[in-house]
């Protein structure tokens, strides 16, 4: 594909205004059906119990209440959730025969006000048997383990290994063999406005139809999931998302079974449901990406270069497999052996159940859980060479000769120059100086440390790497899943006004600003006559089962279909100025406001003349033109297939690369981690807008910070949850957010997408965690204490140090 590349804009976002100034358009700031009424979600208070009986009669009989429901009521109208494997382990909105976490909904309430609501659940009554819990994986793993499922034979929801190449034999020729075992926390991403639905069920001659307006950012492949378990066709379910959600990061992927419930509820309430999450809920049972446990083994030679690589990944999933999981064990498949030559991988892949909340998309997900095994590794493998680590990844990262580069596990590398990158990272933070400071700090018996990661950073994922998790001989043929298409809409009007229609459903990062910028300059015309829309209302909005904000598709994905769309409207506008200036089309130039002759500036005719022609006067078109300024178009690379029958897939169409330099040193005495110094470098393919990188990078840098250091959704051995607030949950602040940082860019243009633009809202929420666990330690290295897990705050920092003494 031909990529163009121009300048990257400067532009402000045009979203800021009326965020700014409190004029944004949240979920429950509209009202958008008359005589709704509020629903509140009665929940579990137990791990694992069964329930020997609900009694709603109390509740249905206070004053205001206009509905309650409970299992009786979901097991007959709706169906199980279409799950993405066949696993035993079938899931509702609501427990319908035992509770699996603590804060599963069991019932919902429905009343004229919230207040009367979650007064009448108070009189809600149920019957539970505790039963005995199991949260940790290793326990879940064990064969006597509680079993979640009565239909299962075990907690294990999946169980896949893959092998490509000869594994086992490079393995026995290595000389030496370097294996790291790791686990990565449970943490989620808080955005500002929690879950939030209203749902209206109406019952039509030909079938029922909900509508439902909820802060639901995709993947719209969870449209017929919702269908699915509503019974009806996709067609009779229209969703509509307004333009401002409250921020998400892969969160609120996770509230379409609140859509379906509140559906229900509509159903029996017989008018428009409204339901919002409070902050409690939210911490308690709405989603987080997944708790790993993972082993990495390495064939390295003598000089540290890694011919073969292990994997072993275990997934806790939460107590149910729900969709789209097991998607955080694929969604890096294409891309397992990170930014290094490794041309022989074994794998297994499983996701086990437990007691805890469901877990699905968080920003990077699957991406900081690998690399945080990955990266550990190759430190690992550079101690036991006698290495220093940037050498380690020198000698094993691809080269920018080798581009388009092969892994594999069937990922195809687009573009890059990963060395090149590296080196201006370790550049900007000054590494040989750093490291001999390191060497007098540790002489005057100072914790200094200097981590890093260098990371390949997917974009515009691959759905059908979802089909991995089931295995090749019970794969329907010719029933793939794959794409990673993108839809959307421009037209002009009769005064030469451009409207962009975008279904992408942005969580804040500017896509209104940058779709802007991109179709005004590709119809040469000032962005104040461009004006984006941002919406999703999938009755009126083109979207497609992979539309939605996730994965990083806007940069690569849509901005190649805006081209496209926009490539049709130029066309004919340049018809109907050749019909004004009577000239050859194909003469003709877009600039400035105008249609041109191309080598004679002076004749020329405004846009908007020759919009109007289309629309006044399309009797003076050329035969067989239409008269149309309206264009849909979709990007859908050919790139992005289903997995193989090697189960080999290209996961996702893009891949950038990050690399990270960072410092830290420990206080001895107050064990206070501080961040002395961040170099980060990213390469996202064609910079579409500074600014906006800018944010992304930073955003993503403050998201992974909590990661590292302080977020962590705890569970007590009972299964209760022990961070249930923000006293226990902590997130950093602009205090602890705030660290010196040198953000550099490199520009390594994708040949797949239109403007060589990839994605790059995740890049650093996936690598800063681990660089910072490379960074620490490295500073403990002395006091013989390694880092396997996050996150690294004063109490762990203290568990660490002590348990090292014997104390």
């Amino acid at each position: 594909m031909t990529t163009s590349h121009t300048p990257p804009s400067t532009a402000s976002r045009i979203e800021d205004a009326a965020l700014l100034t409190g004029a944004g358009r949240f979920m429950d700031d509209l009202d958008p059906l008359p005589g709704t009424l509020v629903a509140t979600v009665v929940r579990s208070p137990h791990a694992h119990a069964r329930i020997r009986a609900v009694h709603l009669d109390r509740a249905r009989s206070h004053p205001g209440v206009a509905a309650v429901i409970g299992p009786e009521e979901v097991l007959a109208t709706l169906r199980p959730f279409p799950l993405s494997v066949q696993a035993p382990t079938p899931y509702y909105p609501t427990a319908t025969d035992k509770t699996r976490f603590v804060g599963e909904p069991v019932a919902v309430v429905v009343a004229t006000d919230r207040y009367l609501a979650e007064d009448a659940a108070e009189l809600v009554e149920i019957d539970y048997e505790p039963l005995p819990v199991v949260v940790r994986t290793e326990q879940a793993l064990e064969d006597d383990s509680p079993r979640l499922h009565d239909g299962a034979d075990s907690n294990v929801a999946t169980d896949r290994t893959f092998s490509f190449g000869d594994v086992d034999g490079a393995f026995a020729a290595a000389p030496h063999t370097v294996t790291g075992s790791y686990s990565f926390p449970r943490y989620s991403s808080t955005p500002m406005e929690c879950y939030s639905v209203v749902a209206d069920w109406q019952d039509r001659a030909d079938g029922p139809e909900v509508t439902a307006w909820s802060n639901f950012h995709g993947p719209f492949s969870m449209a017929p999931v919702v269908a699915g378990a509503l019974g009806i066709p996709t067609s009779s379910l229209r969703l509509i998302v307004p333009g401002d959600i409250g921020g998400s990061f892969g969160i609120k992927s996770a509230v379409y079974p609140y859509i379906a419930l509140m559906a229900l509820a509509s159903k029996h309430a017989g008018r428009p449901v409204r339901w919002t999450e409070d902050r409690l809920e939210h911490l308690l049972a709405s989603s987080s990406g997944s708790d790993r446990l993972m082993t990495f083994e390495a064939a390295v030679d003598d000089d540290g270069v890694i011919d073969a690589l292990r994997v072993d990944l275990i997934d806790n999933v939460g107590a149910y497999l729900r969709p789209p999981e097991p998607s955080t064990l694929y969604r890096c498949f294409g891309n397992i052996t990170g930014a290094y030559r490794i041309d022989k991988v074994g794998i297994r892949a499983r996701a086990v159940v437990t007691n805890k909340a469901p877990t699905g998309l968080n920003r990077g997900f699957g991406g900081q859980q690998l690399y945080f095994g990955l990266e550990r590794l190759m430190d690992d493998v550079a101690v036991h060479r006698g290495l220093d680590p940037a050498e380690v990844r020198r000698r094993n990262m691809v080269t920018a000769e080798q581009f388009p580069y092969a892994t594999p596990s069937g990922g195809i590398y687009d573009s890059g120059d990963y060395h090149r990158a590296l080196e201006l990272a370790l550049e900007n933070v000054e590494y040989d100086r750093l490291r001999k400071e390191q060497a007098v700090a540790r002489e005057n018996g100072e914790l200094m440390g200097i981590g890093m990661a260098t990371i390949v950073d997917p974009s515009a994922t691959n759905i059908g790497y979802v089909g991995l998790a089931t295995p090749v001989q019970d794969r329907t043929a010719k029933r793939g899943k794959s794409g990673s298409t993108e839809h959307v809409r421009v037209s002009v009007d009769m005064q030469g006004v451009v409207s962009v229609l975008l279904g992408s459903v942005p969580q804040g990062q500017g896509h209104a600003t940058v779709a802007r910028d991109i179709v005004a300059r590709h119809l040469g015309l000032p962005v104040e006559q461009v004006r984006p829309r941002v919406e999703m209302d999938t009755a009126s909005t083109p979207w497609t089962i992979s539309s939605g904000s996730y994965s990083s598709r806007f940069a690569p994905l849509l901005t190649s279909a805006l081209l496209a769309a926009a490539d049709g409207i130029a066309a004919t506008i340049k018809i109907a100025a050749g019909v004004l200036l009577e000239a050859d089309p194909d003469t003709l130039e877009l600039a400035d406001g105008q249609v041109r002759v191309v080598d004679d500036h002076s004749r020329s005719v405004a846009f908007r003349h020759a919009a109007g022609l289309v629309h006044w006067d399309p009797g003076s078109l050329p035969a067989g033109v239409p008269a149309r300024l309206y264009e849909e178009a979709a990007f859908s690379p050919p790139q992005s297939k289903a997995a193989s029958r090697t189960d080999q897939i290209n996961s996702s169409l893009c891949y950038g690369f990050v690399a990270e330099v960072v410092v830290v040193r420990i206080d001895r005495e107050t064990l206070r981690l501080s961040i002395e110094n961040v170099s980060s470098v990213h390469d996202a393919g064609t910079i579409l807008n500074k600014t906006l990188l800018e944010g992304q990078v930073h955003g993503a840098l403050a998201q992974a910070l909590g990661g590292a250091l302080f977020e962590e959704l705890t569970y007590s051995d009972a299964g209760q949850p022990t961070a249930g607030t923000f006293m226990d949950y902590l997130c950093p602040t602009s205090a602890e957010a705030c660290f010196p940082l040198v953000s550099d860019h490199l520009e390594t243009p994708s040949p797949l997408t239109r403007l060589g633009a990839k994605g790059c809202g995740e890049g650093s929420s996936m690598s800063l965690p681990v660089a910072i666990a490379n960074a620490v330690a490295d500073a403990l290295a002395p006091e013989g204490i390694s880092i396997t897990s996050l996150p690294l705050h004063g109490n762990v920092l203290h568990r660490l140090l002590t348990t090292t003494k014997g104390t």
